[in-house]
């Protein structure tokens, strides 16, 4: 396992919209026309890292906590399921019933939109406002498989309630640590 930081996202920057399969019901699932009313959270995520193992019943939470506040959130697999088969639709699809997923789990077969948001690890979190301009590019919590420090997104968390207030975004974000994004 290869830890890598997430890259930069400027703050401002608008997300690139998408248009990805939902392995959760063979769907397909557009960004524009799942945005939410004051928010959307896009997770790079993956079945096989244990970083993103170790959060997932926090993303869970964190994603029933917020819908009903107009907070929209979206999970996305770009890793190469060729040579990372449990990463591939049907493995998503049976992990996002698993873990009873409330958000659509996207497969990004191409690769183009985790390029697309300079995406480098799993987990890889962003945060956009009511018009899709970045608010917060960063980690969940301090959280790390073995570091003994409890799972409690209050990064994550945090930068959502800025976001519900109106407030500014963070002014220093933490970025993402996790396993590299399984490039073809």
């Amino acid at each position: 396992m290869a830890l890598t930081e997430s890259n930069e996202f400027k703050i401002g920057s608008v997300a690139p919209n998408f248009k990805l399969l939902n392995t959760v019901d063979d769907s397909f699932v557009e960004l524009v026309n799942v945005k939410g009313e004051k928010g959307t959270a896009i997770f790079f995520i993956c079945n096989h890292c244990p970083f993103v193992i170790h959060i997932n019943e926090e993303l869970v939470k964190m994603a029933n906590d917020y819908a009903e506040q107009g907070i929209s959130f979206i999970a996305i697999s770009s890793n190469d399921a060729v040579n990372y088969p449990q990463d591939g639709p049907l493995l998503m699809k049976k992990t996002a019933e698993n873990l009873n997923y409330p958000f659509p789990y996207l497969y990004d077969e191409s690769q183009e939109v985790a390029k697309a948001y300079d995406a480098a690890c799993t987990p890889d979190l962003y945060l956009f406002d009511h018009d899709l301009k970045s608010v917060y590019h960063g980690q969940l919590d301090d959280s790390r498989p073995g570091n003994d420090t409890s799972v409690t997104g209050k990064d994550f968390r945090y930068a959502i309630e800025l976001l519900l207030q109106n407030a500014s975004p963070l002014e220093i974000q933490k970025p993402s640590i996790g396993c590299n994004i399984k490039w073809k």
